[in-house]
């Protein structure tokens, strides 16, 4: 059963609204997608990317692309490229209209971040400080109890002054100072209690070398950039809504545009992990072969398995926007998948676990073409030839000596409907020495050409097949989601997270067989095997070796039939 997609709400689109309405911010919506480069965009991005490229895009405002690039240690240009790459495919991009870009980096504003650190010094409002990572963690105190002074924390403007900007020549080794916010050590949000502002780091930057041996951390330079840039509605999702205080305390006290955070409720997907951590960890480790890994949740990822910008920008959509962090069914996701590709992808014949039938009375220098529709949803993608003669393929579940109640497919004396083909019956069934079915005998009736009997006879069952003297053999990896787990972080105390890892989630297939218009499909294209799922030419897809991955599944009636009549 299909899950139904939630209410659409936009809690965020109703605030846009209302400031519109009220001429806020001289009516304009100027908002941005901030990515940190430190890993491949996911899923979970999406939805930002959506709701911030398509709220302006509604009401005609502008949309940024700036990188939150302030952590050297972690940020890679392949990293940038990615994520350029992944906002393209999904359709959106950061132009001017004369075809200038606002892509911007937190980088780009080294100079005057560091130039707003001196005025919160010279305002009494950050210190350098001395202690190290941990003791300052220690003097933060908790929750329940109030954090402690640094005993640098009344040191002089001048002092202060003078050690920053020995900071900024790169005098000092890593970790001695910091530079603090001079806010309040007993404040109930934690991250009011004098949170650093620039840490020294001796580290090359992917795109200022090594001119800053300090650098601003996240929160520092977070709401600046924004004012910067003339941001409207700074749109982040729920774990920044504790943040949001000492944003608005920084821009305060320097006097800049304030733009308006708003939080909204991150993405998470049952049996899949969203941490850019973690799924760092996994290609690190070999547990995938890389970002792009059609098992990933990774942009790159579910580009290569196949699924189209379409089907996610209509997920995204379906998802509304709130003030309350859920988890969605995969299944939903692959609904919009499924409702996509039906539209588009053109249906075509493809033989996954080949069993060869014989044609007994279909002459052996014969071969016949037969037409085939290639979208009945899409009556302009036309029709194609196949291929038919005395040798075909069909798949091994589509037979069955003994067959149960309710299987209506190709068994001893029964007749079914080859697709766009003729109807066949089985006469006899071969063997090898250990007794497992190689090879099946049959007869075809000519006069049902087509698929239909001339004289209004039934067959209750249709299957697929491959003409065995034309058929393009093919590599095909199918695909489970990756965890076990419904929530991957649900793992047993002291279990690492990997420990949920699905065994089984990758599975290769060799020797399949496709209709020989497969054979030139081009990385990337789309098809529906017919019966099978969808399915995408893999990048490792090659002219004399085709391969491709399962997109999604079609739903199979019989398997859950099977399933079920197991367990009784």
């Amino acid at each position: 059963m299909t899950p139904t997609p939630p209410e659409r709400s936009n809690f965020v689109r109703d605030i846009v609204l209302e400031d519109l309405k009220t001429g806020k911010n001289g009516g304009r919506v100027h908002t941005r997608f901030p990515p940190e480069p430190n890993g491949y965009l996911h899923i979970g991005h999406a939805k930002s990317i959506c709701l911030n490229f398509g709220l302006a895009a509604e009401f005609g405002g502008k949309t940024n692309l700036r990188f939150d690039d302030t952590n050297p240690a972690k940020e890679e240009q392949e990293y940038v490229d990615s994520i350029i790459r992944d906002v393209q495919w999904l359709g959106f991009n950061w132009l001017n209209d004369d075809g200038s870009e606002r892509r911007y980096y937190a980088s780009d504003y080294f100079g005057q971040l560091y130039q707003w650190a001196l005025q919160l010094i010279r305002q009494g409002d950050a210190f350098v400080c001395d202690l190290s990572g941990d003791e300052v963690r220690s003097y933060r105190g908790s929750l329940s109890e109030p954090g402690r002074e640094s005993p640098f924390r009344n040191r002089s403007v001048e002092d202060s002054l003078d050690l920053f900007q020995r900071m900024r020549t790169g005098e000092f080794p890593d970790g001695s100072h910091t530079l603090r916010a001079k806010i309040d050590m007993a404040a109930a949000n934690l991250n009011l209690r004098d949170p650093v502002m620039y840490r020294i780091l001796h580290a090359e930057h992917h795109r200022t070398g090594n001119d800053w041996p300090i650098y601003p951390m996240y929160d520092f330079a977070h709401g600046q950039s924004d004012s910067i840039e003339g941001i409207t509605h700074s749109i982040c999702t729920l774990e920044f809504e504790d943040h949001r205080p000492l944003y608005d305390w920084y821009v305060e006290k320097l006097g800049i545009h304030h733009p308006q955070q708003i939080e909204f409720d991150r993405l998470n997907l049952t049996y899949t992990l969203l941490s850019k951590r973690r799924l760092l960890q996994m290609v690190q480790s070999g547990i995938v072969r890389a970002w792009d890994d059609p098992r990933m949740p990774t942009i790159s990822g579910i580009r290569r398995r196949g699924y189209t910008p379409e089907a996610i920008r209509n997920f995204c959509r379906d998802l509304g926007v709130s003030k309350t962090n859920g988890t969605i069914e995969l299944r939903l996701l692959e609904h919009h998948v499924r409702e996509d590709l039906n539209k588009r992808a053109p249906r075509m014949m493809a033989v996954l676990k080949p069993l060869k039938v014989v044609i007994e009375n279909y002459a052996a220098d014969e071969t016949d073409e037969l037409d085939a529709v290639n979208n009945p949803e899409d009556p302009a993608a036309g029709m194609r030839k196949v291929p038919f003669s005395r040798e075909i393929y069909i798949e091994h579940d589509d037979f069955k000596e003994d067959p149960p109640k309710q299987f209506y497919r190709l068994s001893p004396g029964r007749e079914v409907r080859l697709r766009w083909g003729y109807f066949i019956t089985c006469t006899s069934v071969v063997k090898d020495d250990a007794g497992n079915v190689v090879e099946l005998r049959c007869t075809y009736d000519p006069e049902t050409r087509g698929g239909n009997a001339p004289d209004a006879r039934k067959v209750k069952a249709t299957i697929h097949w491959v003409s065995a003297a034309h058929a393009v053999d093919a590599e095909v990896r199918l695909y489970e989601p990756l965890f076990t787990l419904e929530n991957p972080n649900d793992t047993a105390p002291g279990e690492d997270f990997t420990a949920g890892v699905n065994p089984a989630s990758l599975e290769v297939l060799q020797n399949c067989k496709l209709e020989p218009s497969l054979a030139a499909a081009p990385a990337g294209e789309r098809f529906q095997f017919e019966r099978l799922g969808y399915f995408c030419a893999d990048i490792d897809t090659a002219p004399d070796k085709p391969v491709f991955n399962r997109t999604v599944a079609l739903r199979d009636s019989y398997a859950k039939i099977e399933k079920r009549e197991q367990k009784k």
